[in-house]
Parts: structure tokens; C-alpha cells; sequence
């Protein structure tokens, strides 16, 4: 283990106590929720961006540390190992420096160098690498290397100057000194192929040149896709003469008529045919990680920023999904999401606006609806101006919202609607999901892919394991700091609850179906298959609303309940003391972090962080974009955020761009760090109307 601290901690500031506990508590089976919200004490309070992080070094130290005996068990077995060569693999701390310190001891296969060592030439490279001896030495010493396959002394020294090119190539600090001029000098250039399209996507990137350190990743993302697609071609290009004279500076001593001349020809032909090709593979990949990564941070902050959307609360809901000639679909939904009832409506001729009305004001009467939410896709214009003529017209107390309907289908014919809702047509099924996400958007966008949100950027361009983990990372965080109700939720979303599996999750529900209804949290136990340890990983991230105790609709955990009684019973949460807290902490042995969420936990009982978000922005009235005219100042939501700009919902089918020059007058690095995903922006000034295109510009910056 002290190996593993060792390597944490020279990429986490963390102390080496804090590390070894955490380190125990994943060994314990803790997840990263459960050790990020009830062992604040022994973590340091780290956060689950933190312990995210954490696990992964842990891991990659595990393998690294595997590695290591490995590659020291291959070289006992060669008779190469050295006390000096097992220091600087003890040493190593990347499985890339790892690689390098290994590279010699493999063996080459089939190389022009493995040649000339199977021809025992290793003798005469040494003897000219030394660079002590004349060139007429060396061709008197090359004449005793001739063989049936090295007919003559040119042939001996050719071959010999192969093996020096690939030490040359091995070397530790040619290497490292390569990768640092690759990463600082280092161009990339593009440059068009026959099938260039001179109109297409990639009109920009034809004849692009740039220093690769100071590329953006979307930028970067795009050229890689345009060469996918065999538009381009893209290559690396580094100054090979300034390299050059830097071997004859700092490599080769300065004697005439010495075999010099012949150890440079070996280097540069080290350099160019060996190093050059493989880091330059090298550093591509890793700009394409960079940007991968990049790219998948930007779609985990937006779908982040999504997914803690505030829940609109104590509202009976009719979701209505737009459409034209299969008609608007009609869903409601009660105050804990479940489904009603359902209909169909038709707004394309006056007649059937009436009609329409009618099946509306119905299912108003019977449910008590009290908020509309009406998917953003075709004919959403006409069904928002239908919804808001009849409130207006009725005097009815009703609010509408447009909604992001991306998704919704996909829901619609996914498995799990098919599980919650296999009597109902899909096209109902998309009406529920626009009134979920509406009601409580975390709840009701787990059961969708992250990835058909419409939150990303490139995202199937991008390393797709790392982005699987980073969305299943956010959701698994978020569901965890907010909490789930135990008699409302989907399995889908129980089965991002800490310790329960998705197989646990069914089994969750199909005991809450027996039951009716969870009292307490102890029936939990009564699951099949979720026994001590899975109990004890869940259940305070689980809440009954009118439960047997106060306690079950908190995030305070079982094994906190005495102190949580005694706090409640016998002092003023507002006023309590230091010493107060003293003397709890060392009655219950319990650490003062965990003592302050209890506290705060008993001071707001059953609270739901997303309250503290600005509320839904209801609509006021709906421009179509004949309307719109540049200039004009409108209103609109956040809905995507990308390293270039924001798309901006302004009521219309298409989001609206809001590029990052036109977002503040002052330069900003970051978009994320002015804006985010589902923000109400009040003032927006249209820049630009594309009416070809039904494209439209957006600007912050004041006239």
C-alpha cells in the first residue's frame, strides 16, 4: 500500500492519513457517494470530484504497480536487471516512462538493427559510437565483421550504424527532450484531397496551419472528423534542421577525422526514421485525448447544469407533444408523475381547434391541471398560441412552458417505457416524458442515454468508454446529492442510488408494489438481495415524504439516528455551541462535519438543493421568426453549451447561436463561466436573421 500512497500522492494534495482511509474505505466496498457524504471525518471533506479522481489514480497505481513487478520479472528472467535499472523502474511514476525504460530490453523484430545484431555487429557500433578513433580505423576494424550476409566493409559499417540509430532512439533524455519540442514548436497543417468538398463543412480547413499547443479541441475535433470523412489530411511538422544541428551541437564532439561523422549519420537516420514517425503518432494521440477529454468535460457540466434543473412541485401537469397531421398528443400527469390520462387533438382547421378546446377543458375539469408543458419540436408555435388563446379566452389560472423535446422519442420506444408503460401508444409515451421533465427533469432524464440530450459537442468523435463513465459519473453524483424519493421513483433512477443495482432497483420497486407503499426505510431490508452492506450504502440517500419518523424523508444516516434524536430533543439547532458540539462529538464518536449535516439536515428537513435554483421561466407570448426582426430584444433558455458559443431556445423550432465574441465585452476564457445549461437569459439582442437558413445570431453585448 505504501507504494500506492506514494503515487496518489504526488498527483492529489492529500495527506497520506486522509489517502490511506480513503484507500480502506473503497477496499470496504464504500462507494464514492456514501464516503463523500457520510465520512467527511476521514476523507477531509473531499468531494466526489475528488474521490472520482482518487479511484481512478487508485486504479491506474494498482496497474502501474502490476506493470512494474512485471517488467522486473522479465529482466531477472534476461540477466539484464541492474540495481541501477530497477531504481529508475521503482522510480517511474507514468506507464508512458515505464514504456520507454522497457523499450531495450524487448527486443527488435525484423529490423534493420535486429540484422545487424544477429550479424554480431554490436562490437563495431560500440567501437565507432565511441567517437575515439579515426575513420580509416573503423574501416580496418569493419573487415573482420564480413560474413555471408555482410559482403564487404561499406555493408559491415552501414548495418553497425543501424544499431546506433536504435540506441539512439531508446535514449531517455532524446526522448523527453523530442516530446517537449513536439508539444512547444510543433505545427499542424492540413491540407485538402481530391474529394474536398469547396462548399462543404470543412471550406475552413483546407490550408490550416497552427502550432499545435495553442489549438482548441473543438477546433481540433473538427479537423480530425474532416479527415475521417477523407476531405484532408492532416500531419505534424517539426523543424528537422534545428534538431539537427542540435545533435551536432550537444551530441557530437568536434574532432576531425574521427568516426563522428558516421555517429551522426546514425542519430539523424535514429532521428527521422525511428523517433520522429513514432512521437509524432505519440503527441497526435495525445492531443486527440486532450480534446476528447476536453469535449467530454464541456458535455458533463452541461448535463450537469440539466439534470439539477429545479422540479416544478405540487402540480398536476398536461404534457402536450406538437404535431400536425397525426395531431398533438396529449398526457397528464398527477403531482408524484404519475400518469392519468391521455387524448389526441387536431389544430389545422378552425373546426378542429374547437373540438380541441373542448377535449382540453375536459381533462382541466376532471384532473385539476394547473401547468401545460408543450414539447419544442414541429408545430409547437401553433399548439403554444392554441394553449395560450384558450387560457386567455377561459380566464383560466394555468401557466405554460415549452419544453426541450429532445429525447423524448427516443424514450418513447426505449425499453424502460416500454416496462413503465406497455398498454400505452409511444406517441403517448413522448406526451409523459415532455410532463416529467417538466415536473422533475433529473427523474425523468436518467431513463435517457446522456448522449441523445443534445448537451454534447462532438460526441461521437470522442473517446466513448471515457465518455460513458464521465455522464454515468455526473448522474451517479447528482442523484445522490439530491436524493430520491423511495415511493415515487423509477427503478432507472434508484439504480443511480449508492449500493443499488439495477437488478436491485426492480426488486425495489416489485416490494414496493406488494407493500403499496415504504412506511420506514428499515423494510428496505425486507428486498430481495439488498442486504447489510447494500443497506447501509443506500439509505440515506433514499427519502420517505410520510414516513413512520421524521427521519425517514432526511439524509441523515441510521447509524446517526441517537444523535439525531438527542439534537432535535434537546438543544437549539440555531444557537448550539461549541462546547455543545464537543461534548456530542465525543459522547457519539462522531467527527464535526458529520455533526454540522446532521444539523443542517434537522433545520431543513427533506430539503432539495435544486430549490435554491432560479424556478422555470413560464411563457409570455410566442413570435414566430417572420416576426423577429435584428435588433429586437427577446428572452430565452440555455439549452447547449459549446466551447465556441451557446444555443440559446427563444421559443422557436431552432435554437438560436450565441457565439462567444457576443457574450461579454470583456474577453472571456470559459463560457462556463458566464453561462449554463437551462439559464434564463432576460435581455438577448438579435444580431443576425438568416431567413434562408432560419438561422439566428445573438448578442449580450449592449448596442
Amino acid at each position: 500500500m505504501h507504494k500506492i500512497i506514494n503515487i496518489i500522492k504526488t498527483k492529489l494534495d492529500l495527506d497520506e492519513k486522509i489517502i490511506k482511509n480513503i484507500i480502506d474505505l473503497l477496499e470496504d466496498g464504500c462507494t464514492i457517494a456514501f464516503i463523500a457524504r457520510y465520512r467527511k471525518d476521514l476523507t477531509g471533506n473531499a468531494s466526489d470530484e475528488v474521490l472520482i479522481k482518487f479511484q481512478e489514480l487508485y486504479e491506474y497505481s494498482q496497474k502501474l504497480l502490476k506493470r512494474k513487478e512485471e517488467i522486473l520479472n522479465l529482466l531477472k528472467e534476461k540477466e539484464v536487471l541492474t540495481q541501477s535499472l530497477e531504481k529508475q523502474i521503482n522510480e517511474a511514476m507514468s506507464r508512458s516512462l515505464l514504456d520507454d525504460i522497457y523499450e531495450p530490453f524487448k527486443g527488435v523484430k525484423s529490423t534493420r538493427a535486429d540484422f545487424a545484431i544477429k550479424n554480431n555487429l554490436k562490437p563495431l557500433a560500440s567501437y565507432i559510437s565511441s567517437m575515439r578513433f579515426s575513420k580509416e580505423d573503423v574501416l580496418k576494424k569493419a573487415k573482420q565483421y564480413i560474413n555471408d550476409n555482410i559482403k564487404d566493409v561499406n555493408s559491415a559499417i552501414e548495418s553497425s550504424l543501424d544499431i546506433i540509430a536504435l540506441d539512439y532512439s531508446q535514449d531517455l533524455k532524446v526522448k523527453d527532450g523530442l516530446r517537449k519540442n513536439l508539444e512547444n514548436h510543433s505545427l499542424l497543417k492540413t491540407k485538402k484531397t481530391k474529394t474536398f468538398n469547396e462548399n462543404g463543412l470543412y471550406k475552413d480547413l483546407k490550408e490550416f496551419s497552427l502550432k499545435a499547443k495553442y489549438i482548441k479541441s473543438y477546433k481540433l475535433l473538427a479537423i480530425l472528423r474532416a479527415v475521417n470523412e477523407k476531405e484532408i489530411s492532416l500531419k505534424i511538422e517539426v523543424d528537422e534542421e534545428y534538431l539537427i544541428n542540435g545533435i551536432k551541437e550537444y551530441r557530437i564532439p568536434r574532432y576531425s577525422n574521427t568516426s563522428s561523422e558516421y555517429v551522426l549519420k546514425a542519430y539523424v537516420d535514429g532521428l527521422k526514421r525511428l523517433l520522429l514517425p513514432s512521437l509524432k503518432r505519440e503527441f497526435l494521440s495525445k492531443l486527440k485525448n486532450k480534446a476528447s477529454d476536453d469535449a467530454i468535460e464541456v458535455f458533463a457540466k452541461n448535463l450537469k447544469e440539466l439534470l439539477i434543473s429545479p422540479p416544478l412541485v405540487k402540480q398536476v401537469i398536461l404534457g402536450m407533444d406538437p404535431g400536425y397531421r397525426t395531431g398533438c398528443k396529449l398526457a397528464v400527469i398527477d403531482v408524484n408523475g404519475k400518469y392519468l390520462d391521455s387524448n389526441v387533438i387536431y389544430l389545422l382547421s378552425q373546426t378542429q381547434e374547437l373540438k380541441s378546446k373542448d377535449i382540453v377543458l375536459a381533462l382541466i375539469k376532471k384532473y385539476n391541471i394547473t401547468c401545460f408543458a408543450i414539447g419544442n419540436g414541429t408545430a409547437s408555435k401553433e399548439t403554444a398560441t392554441f394553449a395560450s388563446s384558450l387560457i386567455k379566452e377561459k380566464n383560466l389560472d394555468i401557466k405554460y412552458a415549452v419544453v426541450s423535446e429532445i429525447g423524448a422519442s427516443i424514450y418513447s420506444a426505449s425499453k424502460i417505457a416500454q416496462e413503465e408503460y406497455p398498454d400505452l401508444d409511444v406517441t403517448i409515451r413522448g406526451a409523459i416524458s415532455i410532463a416529467q421533465r417538466l415536473r422533475d427533469p433529473m427523474s425523468a432524464l436518467v431513463k435517457i442515454d446522456p448522449k441523445s440530450l443534445g448537451v454534447g459537442q462532438y460526441q461521437h468523435d470522442v473517446n466513448q468508454s471515457d465518455l460513458n463513465k464521465k455522464l454515468q459519473d455526473v448522474t451517479y453524483s447528482l442523484v445522490n446529492k439530491v436524493g430520491v424519493d423511495l415511493n415515487s421513483a423509477s427503478y432507472k433512477l434508484l439504480s443511480f442510488i449508492s449500493g443499488i443495482s439495477e437488478k436491485l432497483a426492480k426488486n425495489i420497486i416489485l416490494y414496493k408494489n406488494e407493500i403499496n407503499t415504504f412506511k420506514k426505510k428499515e423494510e428496505l431490508l425486507k428486498v430481495k438481495g439488498l442486504g447489510a452492506k447494500a443497506y447501509e450504502q443506500c439509505v440515506g440517500f433514499l427519502r420517505i415524504k410520510d414516513g413512520h419518523s421524521f427521519l425517514d424523508n432526511s439524509g441523515i444516516h441510521p447509524e446517526n439516528y441517537k444523535l439525531a434524536k438527542e439534537l432535535k430533543s434537546n438543544y437549539d439547532l440555531n444557537n448550539i455551541t461549541k462546547n455543545e458540539k464537543d461534548i456530542l462529538i465525543n459522547k457519539y464518536s462522531c467527527g464535526l462535519e458529520s455533526l454540522n449535516d446532521i444539523i443542517n439536515e434537522l433545520l431543513k428537513p427533506g430539503f432539495d438543493p435544486r430549490e435554491e435554483l432560479e424556478q422555470i421561466s413560464f411563457c409570455e407570448e410566442i413570435k414566430s421568426f417572420e416576426e423577429l426582426k435584428v435588433d429586437d430584444i427577446i428572452s430565452g433558455v440555455v439549452r447547449n453549451i459549446t466551447d465556441f458559443g451557446a444555443f440559446v431556445d427563444i421559443g422557436l423550432k431552432n435554437d438560436a447561436l450565441l457565439h462567444i465574441s457576443q457574450i461579454s465585452e470583456k474577453r472571456i476564457s470559459s463560457i462556463m463561466d458566464v453561462l449554463s445549461v437551462n439559464q434564463q437569459l432576460k435581455k438577448i439582442r438579435i444580431l443576425e436573421l438568416d431567413a434562408e437558413k432560419q438561422r439566428i445570431s445573438l448578442s449580450l453585448k449592449e448596442i
